[in-house]
């Protein structure tokens, strides 16, 4: 493309990665317009679809990030959609504080990260939620951080059989001065992981826990039959 500026979508995702639970794939590189997880027979609708088309700029990068989850859409969404409290699965981020708002779409938050990180501060405004979709997004606009004009996007699918979650989380960023390309979505595509699949871990755990109790006993009596 002889613009400086291209949209990309997440594209194929490959199905040997993706059912071990985490895949990721970068969108710099690709230029197809179309999302398919074939592997999952996942139905993405075009209004959800078209929060992952992100604008490139000549100096950034995007990625995307599937986690599957073995717990209901709505036992996950429960959690992701909590924009006051962020670090109960995003394990880089050690306070939340809302600045603004009130949980709508506007709200700013400020997030305080983890020592060890080259950042200390993240102020966070709420762009999409969108509870009957399950779509999520946020962009970073200020704070004291590497990572500029970041964008994230975050949507919940059924999982084939119906009693799963598979999330896809999208974003785009700035690349800092002094790194690649590559180097940039390593680096978030890792805290990227690493919070999905604590949201994966709590999310199953919520499962098991609001499971109704006659199927805990029937579970129990099978188990000790055998």
């Amino acid at each position: 493309m002889s613009s400086s500026l291209q949209l990309h979508r997440i594209t194929d995702i490959n199905p040997a990665t993706i059912s071990t639970g985490t895949t990721a794939l970068s969108c710099y590189k690709q230029s197809q317009t179309t999302l398919r997880v074939p592997a999952l027979s996942i139905s993405v609708p075009d209004n959800v679809l078209r929060h992952h088309t992100h604008a490139v700029g000549p100096n950034q990068c995007c990625f995307a990030v599937v986690q599957t989850i073995a717990a209901p859409v709505a036992t996950v969404w429960s959690v992701v959609r909590r924009f006051d409290n962020p670090q109960a699965y995003k394990q880089f981020l050690k306070s939340c504080h809302v600045i603004v708002g009130d949980g709508d779409v506007g709200t700013l938050r400020e997030v305080h990260v983890i020592s060890g990180l080259p950042a200390s501060s993240s102020t966070e405004r709420l762009e999409i939620l969108d509870d009957e979709r399950h779509v999520m997004s946020f962009s970073v606009v200020g704070g004291d951080h590497r990572l500029n004009n970041y964008r994230s996007v975050t949507t919940l699918h059924s999982s084939p059989t119906g009693a799963g979650t598979v999330v896809v989380e999208s974003y785009v960023v700035d690349i800092p001065s002094g790194n690649t390309k590559e180097d940039t979505c390593v680096f978030v595509d890792t805290i990227v992981r690493c919070n999905l699949q604590s949201l994966a871990q709590i999310a199953e755990n919520l499962a098991k826990t609001n499971r109704p109790k006659g199927l805990v006993q029937v579970l129990k009596v099978h188990c000790s039959s055998n």
